[in-house]
């Protein structure tokens, strides 16, 4: 994608997105820790302004017009997920509140009711919290063991080890698919294939690549992927659990209480068909509502364009802090074009505190992120407390970058003559 076509890309979309033309300090905003959260585009907005003023009701209860309007609105959102991600069945979309609910959802319908002891979980060192403290609960229930993939010395995911790891032993491979520190996209198909050819199933946390590029999941072939919608332009408290049919026919119920029952009587129950198996009580309808929103602005984009938009943003960010002596970025570099990993970069500065950085660029009004990212081990493992973190999302720009590094560069002047006094 060429300069022009980049103004072209910021000019349709930056104007969606209110958040972004406000100052911060006295500065225009830079918002580059969208890895945490993405902006809101009006059309999300509106949708659940509009829910709330015309059609609020609860949902698949009741007959009357408000309920049905905010019912066809609400199980609507299910088909747009279904194929955004490229699902065989509508009834594979299970909304959760986020990723990590989703998580939980298959570690505690099928971990606790699959596995035995001596079962292997396999991970990896990078992954989130979200994708390490459920199975660290599960596997201290059943006696499952966990094992976990290391990194290569470019710092990306290690498939020879994964390769060696995997048995018979093996009931489950729980990877994130781009990680939120390394920006490294992992190679999901082979790692898919290989457990598959043991007999194991695998989860993918997909949080940090479905807002950023096509995924189909029928093609990587994994059993459950997972996704928060407050990454991809959707508002907090809606995310989703993508699982094979069969595979969640065979699960039982993970939350108890209304919409998830087909009959209750006082000893027992018997439960709903799929998905509302796993939805237990009223729903975050209005979020659920607004992420239909956001993935119909997504789509009207194309997630290849975002995807190549984005990686010349990331050769861009890479070729500039790759400037800077001072700097240390983790995870692999990019491919000359951008393309090879996620438009992210984790880093930290000779002398200065990732914290004290995030707060001296906010004054220059550049939100970046700082902390261990939910990947304390990962920190352990790179031997650093804490990181500055800045990604990038398709709203961003060049101009937005060059401001960023230079506000960096005056934040590395100021320590140095700090220290230089002192």
């Amino acid at each position: 994608m060429t300069v022009a076509q980049e103004k072209t890309l910021a000019a349709q979309v930056r104007a969606d997105f209110p958040a972004l033309a406000q100052e911060v300090n006295g500065q225009p905003l830079v918002y580059f820790d969208n890895a945490a959260t993405s902006q809101k585009p009006q059309a999300v907005l509106d949708a659940i302004a509009r829910y709330y003023q015309q059609d609020n009701a609860n949902v698949h209860r009741g007959i009357h017009t408000l309920s049905v309007r905010a019912t066809d609105a609400y199980e609507a959102v299910r088909d747009k997920v279904a194929s955004f991600i490229h699902a065989a069945s509508r009834n594979e979309i299970v909304f959760t509140r986020n990723a990590s609910e989703a998580i939980n959802l298959v570690a505690y319908a099928w971990g606790l009711s699959h596995l035995q002891p001596g079962d292997e979980i396999i991970l990896s060192v990078m992954e989130h919290h979200s994708n390490l403290v459920p199975w660290q609960l599960v596997a201290q229930r059943t006696g499952a063991v966990l094992k976990h993939v290391a990194l290569t010395e470019t710092q990306t995911f290690d498939l020879a080890q994964f390769n060696q790891l995997v048995s018979a032993k093996t009931k489950l491979v729980a990877i994130v698919h781009v990680s939120n520190t390394l920006g490294c996209i992992n190679p999901i198909e082979q790692v898919i294939a290989t457990a598959h050819q043991a007999g194991a199933k695998v989860l993918v946390d997909a949080c940090q690549s479905v807002p950023h590029m096509p995924i189909d999941v029928q093609a990587i072939d994994c059993d459950w992927l997972v996704a928060s919608g407050h990454k991809m332009c959707g508002p907090t408290g809606a995310g989703f659990l993508y699982g094979k049919l069969d595979v969640l026919k065979a699960m039982p119920p993970f939350l108890g209480g209304g919409e998830m029952i087909a009959d209750v009587f006082l000893d027992h129950s018997t439960y709903a068909e799929l998905p509302h198996k796993f939805e237990a009580g009223t729903p975050a309808i209005a979020e659920v509502i607004a992420l239909g929103a956001a993935v119909d602005y997504l789509t009207s984009l194309g997630m290849d364009r975002i995807a190549e938009y984005e990686h010349e943003l990331t050769a861009y960010l890479f070729q500039e802090l790759n400037k800077l002596p001072q700097v240390t970025i983790y995870g692999p570099q990019p491919q000359p074009d951008g393309s090879g990993r996620a438009s992210l970069a984790a880093f930290t500065v000779e002398g200065v505190h990732a914290q004290d950085l995030a707060t001296l660029l906010d004054q220059s009004g550049i939100a970046i992120r700082s902390g261990h990212h939910c990947t304390q081990p990962l920190h352990r493992l790179l031997e650093v407390s804490s990181t500055a973190r800045a990604s990038l999302y398709f709203y961003n720009t060049r101009a937005e970058i060059d401001l960023f590094i230079a506000a960096l560069k005056d934040t590395i002047e100021f320590f140095s003559n700090i220290f230089e006094a002192d």
